[in-house]
């Protein structure tokens, strides 16, 4: 009886009169609205569908903060990791066609394919690939601080250490998703971006939607990448066209085109009804597939979920008593996050040209709350901006504390001319140190360029990155003889070549 009292209240809640659809639309754009201001974000899109139909969808502010041009339905923003769910579901297509399996081992498709670990790289399957659990630490070095090809970023990648027990652990890595877009051209004779394009992007009128970020220039009406410094204020950010990872974030969108794949995730892989995906496999890309036990979002301080899970390309955690998969994008100067609550027909997409701008982690929920619950009760946007407000001045503490610490009135040890010199490292490639007018430079794979400053001992400071508006501290090691053998630059050892 109790089950069936909650079916119809849920079905009441459900049956929405349009002008109760404007209402909830109202209260999400007074949200979005006050978000933008407090978050000074320049761009944003929101798209929200239900039951089929785009309940929402509207466009904010400005592309440029120089040319104002505004933001339309049309302009294209950084899909980043949200890319990812894209990947998995053009493997589910080949698994549709039946030319590769869920249990495959990658191997046997891919037999360049290699971990630090034989083991591992004997016993890894298709679906590995894409759960972050295999136990390979983090290589996001091979795209943010390196611009090789694919190529060369995969044989590197074998250098990567486990950190972890095979599927005994979670740790985010973006490489194996270029993993998989080797084995979707292995598998179909097609780069994955054509696949892409023609099983997905064509077949759900996704005619804006790039596959290759560097073509972004000649596709025309997109965003500018903007960041909040703490110190200069809102400041443009370069554009991170990292080919080399293209299937783990590099696809770019509008809100039309993702109206159109939200209804198709809506409908369960079915657009315009047209089959892509059959219903097994479309339900096998969400269910969960490795366990997480610990935090990812901050977010998750204010949500309290019971347990969250990793399908293929989505999060996924307990809401409201109901099952939410969903995913952030995030690259520099840019945020997304797609949403989908399978058991109420509703999906929510969110784009901002505004690095960490979590606003979009409140729109997702408000519009959950609104569309699925028909509940205003929370503030969700006064919630997050608090929350990322005190992790800003921890942040900020942890800055002075660490200013505090050091060690003020120390030398190098040694001339600087003895720390100038190649340091290599099998993963991470070359940094070749220098010294002009009493500072040392780095030059990280003829990529990155830093000047440093002393700042105590063998430890030296970059300055800010112009990306990653970040300093990183590189500190030098002896050997026994007095002489530099090595250093340590983002907790990668480098040896100095002779």
């Amino acid at each position: 009886m109790r089950i069936i009292l909650i079916c119809i209240v849920c079905f009441i809640i459900s049956l929405t009169t349009p002008a109760q659809q404007n209402s909830l639309s109202e209260k999400l754009d007074a949200m979005i609205e006050e978000g933008i201001e407090d978050w000074q974000i320049p761009g944003l899109t929101t798209i929200v569908v239900k039951d089929g139909e785009i309940v929402f969808k509207k466009a904010y502010g400005v592309k440029d903060i120089e040319s104002k041009l505004p933001v339309d339905e049309n302009t294209l923003f950084g899909m980043a990791s949200t890319t990812k769910a894209i990947i998995a579901m053009s493997v589910g297509i080949l698994v549709d066609q039946g030319k590769i399996n869920w249990e495959d081992k990658v191997i046997d498709h891919l037999p360049t394919f290699r971990l630090s670990e034989p083991y591992i790289t004997a016993d890894a399957r298709v679906k590995d690939l894409f759960t972050h659990n295999l136990g390979i630490g983090n290589a996001d070095w091979l795209w943010i601080r390196d611009s090789i090809s694919t190529t060369e970023a995969l044989k590197k990648f074998q250098y990567a250490k486990q950190t972890y027990p095979l599927r005994g652990g979670f740790t985010y890595q973006n490489i194996m998703y270029t993993v998989v877009g080797e084995l979707i051209e292995a598998v179909s004779g097609q780069p994955w971006t054509q696949f892409v394009e023609e099983n997905i992007l064509n077949p759900l009128e996704m005619n804006r939607t790039l596959t290759i970020s560097s073509s972004l220039v000649d596709a025309g009406n997109y965003i500018t990448p903007y960041y909040d410094d703490p110190d200069e204020g809102i400041v443009k950010l370069g554009y991170t066209f990292s080919e080399q990872i293209g299937p783990a974030g590099m696809m770019w969108s509008s809100a039309n085109d993702i109206s159109n794949y939200l209804t198709f995730i809506i409908n369960q892989g079915i657009f315009r009804k047209d089959t892509l995906l059959k219903p097994e496999t479309f339900k096998y890309l969400f269910k969960p597939h490795a366990i997480i036990s610990q935090e990812i979002y901050p977010t998750q301080r204010l949500i309290k979920p019971n347990w969250m899970t990793y399908g293929l390309g989505w999060f996924q955690q307990d809401y409201r008593g109901n099952k939410l998969d969903f995913h952030t994008g995030s690259l520099p100067g840019l945020v997304a996050i797609a949403g989908v609550m399978h058991d109420h027909n509703m999906a929510v997409f969110v784009f901002a040209n505004l690095d960490h701008a979590e606003i979009r982690h409140a729109i997702l929920y408000k519009a959950i709350d609104l569309y699925v619950f028909n509940d205003d009760s929370r503030n969700w946007h006064q919630e997050i901006f608090n929350l990322y407000s005190e992790l800003k001045e921890e942040a900020i503490k942890a800055r002075k504390k660490r200013e505090n610490e050091r060690v003020l009135a120390t030398s190098p040890t040694l001339d600087l001319e003895e720390y100038a010199g190649r340091y290599h490292n099998k993963m991470c490639g070359i940094i070749d140190v220098s010294v002009f007018e009493q500072n040392l430079y780095l030059n990280i794979n003829d990529f990155l360029y830093y000047k440093t400053e002393h700042w105590n001992y063998d430890t030296f400071i970059t300055n800010k990155d112009p990306k990653w508006r970040e300093k990183f501290f590189i500190s030098f090691n002896l050997n026994q003889s007095g002489k530099i053998s090595g250093l340590e630059f983002l907790d990668e050892r480098f040896s100095k070549l002779k």
